[in-house]
């Protein structure tokens, strides 16, 4: 299995995440986990636009992609890139092997709870986050890699 880095960011495919993330993990090609962005051929077609030229962009439904794993190895350096914590336990129960989890940027917006500057949480998304520690992921927040990386199990003390 060639998945070498698994984020959440809800930008997406941004500079922030082609210059440091890719280029730090040698990534040869994104896989966003996303149902709506799935069903969404604009969107897709601006993703594949923002990935810097050799990086390959896919994007699949989150349980479609843990169906897929079980047919099919993944051969190039992966990384999976989500918009929340919800979409990351789905894949987990689906069978996508994420042990460790670096979470950027969960902006803020009414009805969602800060837990830092840069991730904001609905109750659901936190639950979720919760059931991720709970089976033993290594969730850090981190928005560039020069930032110091911080546990989110020590955030949610």
């Amino acid at each position: 299995m060639s998945i070498v880095f698994s984020r959440i960011d809800d930008r997406l495919i941004h500079g922030q995440v082609m210059t440091t993330w890719v280029n730090l993990h040698n990534v040869e090609q994104i896989i966003v986990l996303n149902d709506r962005v799935a069903q969404d051929q604009t969107q897709k077609s601006i993703l594949n636009m923002a990935a810097p030229p050799g990086i390959a962009v896919k994007v699949f439904p989150v349980e479609k992609f843990g169906q897929i794993l079980k047919k099919t190895t993944i051969t190039r350096r992966t990384m999976l890139l989500f918009t929340n914590s919800e979409d990351v336990l789905l894949a987990v129960k689906a069978g996508v092997p994420i042990t460790e989890l670096n979470v950027g940027g969960m902006r803020y917006h009414e009805g969602r709870e800060k837990l830092t500057k840069s991730v904001a949480v609905t109750e659901s998304e936190l639950d979720a986050f919760k059931e991720l520690l709970a089976r033993n992921l290594e969730v850090t927040i981190q928005m560039v890699p020069n930032d110091e990386r911080v546990l989110l199990e020590e955030v949610l003390k």
